[in-house]
């Protein structure tokens, strides 16, 4: 798998090193990296590697845990003591890594990519260092000066929390952070399905912090080297403004701006990863994966891995985007909104074609810019099944109606 970078002439979408563009598109778990005793029984993650490329899925999010309410096996960090932290177990060394979370974290790695999948590498957790609403990890965390035995202190106002761990406040802190963000680069820096992204809902405080380890990564990898680096929504205090005006490569916004019912289009100012985790939590369904492709962006998808009905059919819905994502020429797409009555098509004219998403199976469709003789396909986002829909005319305002009642995609290519 050739690593990415951003698209050149197209900055929506990632360019591989053959110069394809890519779209990327996937569930995550919480557990896909270290085990968490608040589900017992370890994560599966040959099994997870399996369910992904069974749904046409191409991307995961793999998921650091600095701390948590309940135990996590591996951490980064020995537990050597002398001395217990303050869950009974051996204090942290934090100036020596844990072999075991590495390697784990390497084949890991590994194994997404024979499977064909990109891997977003977390760094750091803004849930591991307060309270955002299910319980406050602080007592559990490395930095807390009562769990190392290297007298680090993430709370020097004794508030209660680590909120001071991602910030820049405490150098020494800071240079413990170069150094495990060093050796995550010295373990997966030289896999090619790599993408790296700093933290997981970090407060808002935290932007000064985050665009400092963005270009401590940067400055880590050699120019002709570098993965992409990403900034994620902040929580609480966040704003995708703050994203936008980020050195980080991609980015995944919040809910405000219709990002849950009309994603808006992509502008290519950054590559957009929408991820559900930062809209609902848990949420999104089908016809929100066709939008989200169909606006120009990328999709990560918050799944506890369950039978539930509505995620099914997300599920299959990012299979068939990544597919179809393949059969355009994705380099010159870019969303057209009033292109047509849904306002939710790809569309280019390098070879010309035109991908658009009829929530109701029906709509106008504009090909004026589309003079030439077309093929139609329709596709059903319900079955996963194609029908070809004739010939028709380019050239003007078009009323296109789908041979079944509900939700359909029309693919409209010159007929060549």
């Amino acid at each position: 798998m050739p690593p990415l970078r951003v698209h050149p002439g197209n900055p929506r979408y990632f360019q591989d090193g053959e110069g394809r563009a890519v779209y990327l598109a996937g569930s995550h778990h919480w557990d896909n990296l270290v085990d968490n005793g608040e589900r017992p029984g370890g994560f599966n993650f040959e099994g997870y590697l399996e369910s992904l490329v069974s749904w046409g899925h191409n991307f995961i999010r793999l998921w650091a845990h600095e701390a948590w309410l309940y135990d996590l096996q591996p951490r980064p960090w020995l537990r050597t003591g002398p001395g217990l932290a303050l869950d009974g177990l051996p204090r942290f060394d934090l100036t020596r890594f844990d072999p075991e979370y590495f390697a784990r974290l390497r084949w890991r790695v590994l194994r997404a990519a024979e499977r064909g999948l990109y891997v977003s590498v977390m760094l750091f957790n803004g849930w591991s260092i307060h309270d955002k609403g299910e319980g406050n990890p602080w007592d559990r965390h490395p930095f807390n000066r009562r769990n190392n035995v290297n007298g680090v202190d993430g709370d020097p106002d004794a508030g209660g929390d680590g909120t001071a761990v991602h910030s820049l406040r405490i150098p020494a802190i800071t240079r413990l952070q170069e150094l495990y963000v060093r050796q995550v680069v010295e373990t997966v820096g030289d896999v090619d399905n790599v993408l790296w992204e700093i933290s997981n809902e970090s407060p808002g405080a935290s932007r000064e912090w985050q665009s400092f380890m963005i270009q401590y990564l940067k400055n880590l990898e050699a120019p002709d080297r570098q993965h992409p680096v990403g900034m994620t929504f902040a929580f609480p205090g966040g704003r995708n403004e703050d994203l936008l005006r980020s050195p980080a490569d991609w980015i995944s916004p919040g809910n405000r701006g219709g990002w849950r019912r009309r994603p808006p289009p992509a502008d290519g100012a950054k590559v957009v990863v929408v991820d559900t985790d930062h809209l609902w939590g848990i949420g999104g369904d089908r016809a929100w994966v066709w939008k989200t492709f169909l606006r120009g962006h990328h999709i990560l998808y918050m799944d506890p891995l369950d039978d539930d009905p509505v995620r099914v059919e997300a599920r299959r819905a990012m299979g068939d985007t990544v597919r179809w994502s393949r059969r355009l020429n994705l380099e010159a797409c870019w969303p057209r909104v009033n292109l047509c009555s849904s306002g939710f098509a790809l569309a280019n004219t390098r070879p010309g074609e035109v991908l658009a998403y009829f929530p109701r199976g029906w709509g106008w469709i504009r090909l004026g810019w589309l003079p030439c003789p077309l093929r139609l396909e329709w596709f059903d986002p319900v079955k996963g099944e194609s029908v070809d829909g004739g010939p028709i005319t380019g050239g003007g305002m078009r009323w296109l109606s789908a041979p079944w009642r509900g939700e359909a995609v029309a693919f409209l290519h010159q007929n060549l």
